[in-house]
Order: structure tokens, then sequence, then C-alpha cells
């Protein structure tokens, strides 16, 4: 079985940090592509270890992602 999920990453200093919002989960990374991959290691680790209770307390379906505008200054 296979799920799709959000995978946002962001430059964080020398690197990249990969996160999933919908579990909360979080890996990092070099580069663009390592994140991503660290992050999927991480999910697939996670939903082979946790409970199903834990999974369905984490687990959202709830997650938007859209842009916003600020002012500033």
């Amino acid at each position: 079985m296979s799920m799709r999920l959000t995978a946002i990453v962001e430059r964080e200093g020398d690197g990249y940090v990969s996160l999933c919002p919908e579990v909360d989960i979080a890996s990092q990374g070099d580069t663009v592509v390592e994140a991503r991959e660290n992050l999927i290691e991480a999910l697939a680790l996670f939903f082979e270890t946790a409970s199903s209770g834990e999974i369905g307390k984490r687990l959202t379906d709830e997650v938007y992602i859209t842009n916003i505008e600020v002012a500033v200054g």
C-alpha cells in the first residue's frame, strides 16, 4: 500500500530541511533530493514502527498550502 503525502523542502543554512505536515515528521539533507529521500525513509520507518493509535492521532488530511500576501515595513 502507498499513501500520497505532502513534502515541503526549504533551504536552511548549508542544507535543506524537509517536512511532511500530515504527520509532522521532518528530515534533512545536503540537497533537495537528499532531503526528500531522507523524508521518505523517515516516513516509511514511522509507518512501519508506530502503533495504529499513534498513526491515527498524528495523521491529518487537513493540510492546505496556499500563498498569502502580508504588508511589511
